[in-house]
């Protein structure tokens, strides 16, 4: 049996050869019907005309934006999330409006809130305190909209403190907690957690009900599906026979140009059921 799960292309690593606003019509011509962006802009709060720019191009494209992560910093200088990161607290406080802002203008269901890597100027306690805060903030704001926040864990970020899933499932308890809201779920990124060595299977057969969105990319490499190892497409079933509905977002480096990197995904397959 395969999976009949529905994909979404990630636009922030793929169409990258492409300028940001052309990614979602570049999606929608390969045949998919579902894309999902990092922070798409340079800083927390763009403008309203580079914001009213961006959900222009995804609604003229006719896909569904279905993720978007909050700012993260400098992502390409080793930055991974401002939630927990105090000196950025405020910066952080003041993207939720503007990412919520955008979830309700495009229908986005699900937001990705990076923790942040570890600093030298807090400690390790402070800034788990700090995170629950931000993320209840969150929370609640995403509430409004009917919107989830994920939680992810990451690889190849010596300082990021969530490695495996039952660290993010550690979080998510505690912002439950904190908030009284229960909107925030574990981003399960199948590449990261088989990289930091976490039990995939394990954590699919005895957390599914607790995942909110998937994303796939295959080890070594993190490339598209069929390059590595990894066991994707029966990870994918097993999620689905567990009662995982949700997306299968392709948040992967293609290993050559975006549109030859879909060649293991038939074209019938790319558009959302």
């Amino acid at each position: 049996m395969t999976h009949s799960l529905n994909y979404a292309v990630n636009c922030s690593l793929l169409f990258t050869e492409l300028p940001i606003l052309e990614r979602a019509a570049a999606s929608k011509a390969a045949g998919f019907d579902a894309i999902e962006f990092w922070w798409p802009f340079a800083e927390a709060v763009p403008s309203d005309r580079d914001v009213d720019a961006f959900v222009t191009s995804v609604q003229d494209a006719g896909v569904q934006l279905i993720g978007l992560n909050f700012f993260a910093g400098d992502m390409p200088g080793g930055d991974r999330g401002l939630v927990s990161w105090p000196a950025r607290a405020a910066e952080f406080k003041d993207n939720i409006d503007v990412t919520v802002g955008i979830g309700e203008r495009l229908g986005i269901k699900a937001f990705n809130a990076l923790y942040g890597n570890r600093v030298d100027d807090a400690t390790a306690e402070q800034q788990d305190e700090l995170a629950v805060e931000n993320l209840s903030a969150a929370v609640v704001a995403a509430a409004r909209i009917g919107a989830t926040i994920l939680v992810e864990p990451v690889s190849g970020a010596p300082r990021y403190p969530l490695l495996t899933a039952a660290d993010c499932l550690g979080v998510i308890d505690k912002v439950q907690a904190h908030s009284g809201v229960s909107n925030i779920g574990l981003l399960a990124d199948l590449y990261h957690l088989a990289v930091n060595g976490d039990d995939v299977d394990k954590v699919i057969a005895e957390h599914t009900a607790r995942i909110a969105h998937v994303q796939i990319a295959d080890n070594p490499g993190r490339n598209e599906p069929g390059t590595g190892e990894l066991p994707i497409e029966a990870q994918l079933t097993a999620l689905q026979t567990n009662g995982y509905h949700g997306w299968a977002a392709l948040e992967y480096k293609p290993s050559g140009a975006t549109l030859d990197s879909f060649a293991w995904l038939p074209r019938e397959r790319r558009a959302a059921k």
